[in-house]
């Protein structure tokens, strides 16, 4: 799907248009590119989008749209992709820990097809590409030094002169955006977690109400979370019996977890701000519909929780 030349386009335009996006970027001596979307620099909703598209390699359509849930219209955000596995979880999935001493970040994008650090999850896709320039995103509150570059360097098997970065924290408009735009990922996520073969979903189309930016990142994870948890909606066209859909219904929402009802950010620190000791069923839209490209029968599971959206949101 060549991911990473999409992905390229897609930073180049942002580094040529970084003053309308409200985008700061760096060459370093490396010769990476580093882009800056809510550092030191503003960023914004344009920013957020063109990341978003960019965590997709490119195949996916991300658009801003009026949400209604229970009366209340919310801004929110439309994702869409003709190729889900690929696009969410062979790019947009955050599954690459950017931890060398002293530093710390979450890696989506492309990159991490041609890096393949994750090889369990790349062999159950059977997906992987051979990359000359490398993309990827960050979601963290420090901007990576050279030596961090390097290191991503090294175990991407690419020069530092053939990477690009594009970096945000959580606390953002753009790094808010890119998390909330994950609404179609965290269910595959969830589908491969329960031993569901991800590649038999052919189609998939969700939203998700934004957040306000919050004062900190870790209000932030909460708030960008509970938009996904709480107020997202997620269609799949799945190549696969009634059978299996109608159980894979049941257990895709995130109301399928015992921790649900509750603020993602009161959920954090009960597990002392450690994401791997939360229920990983929690982790997904709160309200699915399966489709079966076979039969056109339709199954539907979850709901919103409008109450929870208005604590968190607004606190």
């Amino acid at each position: 799907m060549q991911l990473n030349e999409r992905a390229r386009v897609l930073a180049d335009w942002c580094a040529a248009h970084a003053t309308e996006l409200r985008l700061t970027v760096q060459r370093r001596s490396g010769g990476a590119c580093v882009i800056d979307a809510g550092i030191d620099a503003q960023g914004g909703f344009g920013a957020g989008q063109k990341m978003a598209e960019i965590c997709l390699g490119g195949l996916a359509g991300i658009s801003y749209v009026p949400l209604t849930i229970a009366g209340t219209t919310w801004p929110g955000v439309q994702v869409w992709t003709d190729h889900p596995a690929v696009a969410c979880m062979a790019s947009q999935y955050a599954g690459w820990q950017i931890a060398p001493d002293g530093y710390f970040a979450m890696g989506s994008g492309p990159l991490r097809a041609h890096a393949r650090v994750e090889k369990e999850l790349f062999d159950k896709l059977a997906y992987g590409e051979e990359a000359s320039h490398g993309v990827l995103v960050l979601e963290t509150r420090t901007l990576p030094s050279d030596d961090v570059i390097a290191w991503i360097a090294a175990r991407a098997r690419l020069q530092p002169s053939a990477l690009t970065l594009m970096v945000a924290p959580t606390a953002s408009t753009a790094g808010g955006v890119q998390v909330v735009a994950r609404v179609l990922e965290t269910g595959l996520h969830k589908m491969d977690t329960l031993g569901f073969d991800i590649r038999k979903v052919t189609s998939a189309m969700g939203t998700a109400p934004l957040p306000p930016t919050a004062r900190s990142d870790t209000r932030a994870i909460g708030r960008t979370n509970d938009c996904v948890l709480y107020g997202g909606q997620a269609r799949y066209t799945v190549a696969a019996s009634d059978d299996e859909l109608a159980q894979l219904a049941t257990q895709l929402p995130a109301s399928a977890s015992p921790d649900y009802g509750t603020p993602f950010y009161e959920i954090f620190q009960r597990y002392d701000k450690d994401f791997y000791k939360i229920d990983p069923h929690l982790f997904s839209p709160a309200e699915v519909w399966l489709t079966s490209a076979t039969s056109g029968r339709t199954f539907h599971a979850g709901r919103l929780s409008p109450d929870v959206l208005q604590a968190s949101l607004f606190d």
